[in-house]
């Protein structure tokens, strides 16, 4: 993981948390911030532009036009929200 700039954030958790996330960052040999960064990535926390790069690369890929892809958007997320 390549980090260009590191912002400085100060979060509070639960104590047990901390203290997991301690262990599992003594475990695995890495800092507790690169475990935090590597966790909002999986959980899909980008930046709007970031974002927006993947929707036009996947807009690009699929071969739909701006209407086509909302269409497919919408319901895919509906797809998802009833559990499909």
């Amino acid at each position: 993981m390549v980090f260009s700039t590191m912002a400085r954030l100060t979060i509070s958790l639960a104590e047990r948390t901390h203290r997991a996330l301690k262990e599992a960052a003594a475990q695995q040999n890495r800092s507790m911030a690169a475990i935090i960064e590597e966790s909002l990535q999986l959980r899909g926390i980008q930046p709007v532009e970031t974002a927006q790069e993947l929707v036009a690369k996947a807009r690009r890929n699929a071969g739909l036009d701006a209407e086509e892809a909302m269409a497919l958007a919408l319901e895919e997320t509906g797809n998802f929200r009833a559990g499909r």
